[in-house]
């Protein structure tokens, strides 16, 4: 893991030299790294992910999304980093300050401020995704876990394929007893990202409960 993060970051650093000129160089350069994510050479693939993930927007995850179910290893981990990159650019300065006071909050476990901080990010920024998953997973954390599946569902409505959301709403119903609606989100997880391995543990442990009459 540690190879695939150094090299991750070597390819970020061309990325974002490639990227520098005027508007045709940098329409050129996206055209090419467009082209990058289906060629059938890997570092093709490796160079063009790097790109949209250094200077790529939120919209263009639908570009990486297939890269999840890539053949090679190496391409599916740095299409994962890649996504998570896009779906945190809120393209507003003041939001994205909220967005990382949130994580340190997250980190130091002040879930309080961190819900207030989510909640203030999705009062400015409705449509920002990131937001909402962001208290979904505060939600989480502080055991309220109807509200984060609420929370899920706003980001899955604006991000259907997001993988977090979707296996993160599964842990909830989990958490809820739920488990024929977790089962469920769980194998959406995986239509998306197919090597999830998390989601493909906890579709068997919600399975096995569902079948064990564990729950509805």
């Amino acid at each position: 893991m540690l190879r695939i993060a150094v090299v991750f970051v070597a390819f970020l650093a061309c990325a974002g030299a490639l990227a520098q000129g005027g508007d045709g160089a940098a329409a050129a350069a996206r055209a090419e790294a467009l082209a990058g994510l289906t060629d059938a050479r890997i570092p093709r693939r490796v160079e063009a992910i790097a790109w949209f993930a250094q200077n790529g927007v939120a919209s263009d995850d639908v570009l990486v999304y297939p890269r999840l179910a890539d053949d090679d290893r190496f391409v599916r981990v740095l299409a994962e980093r890649a996504l998570w990159a896009l779906w945190s650019r809120s393209g507003d300065a003041a939001v994205d300050e909220l967005m990382e006071r949130g994580l340190g909050e997250v980190a130091s476990h002040d879930y309080d401020a961190a819900l207030a901080t989510y909640s203030e990010v999705i009062r400015r920024k409705p449509g920002f995704a990131e937001g909402w998953n962001k208290r979904a997973t505060v939600r989480f954390l502080r055991e309220d876990h109807a509200g984060a599946v609420a929370d899920c569902r706003e980001v899955l409505a604006r991000k259907p394929h997001h993988f977090g959301a979707l296996s993160g709403q599964g842990l909830c119903h989990l958490g809820l007893g739920e488990h024929r609606a977790a089962a469920e989100m769980f194998r959406r997880a995986l239509e998306v990202y197919p090597h999830l391995a998390a989601a493909r543990r906890n579709l068997t442990v919600a399975m096995g409960q569902a079948v064990a009459g564990n729950g509805h």
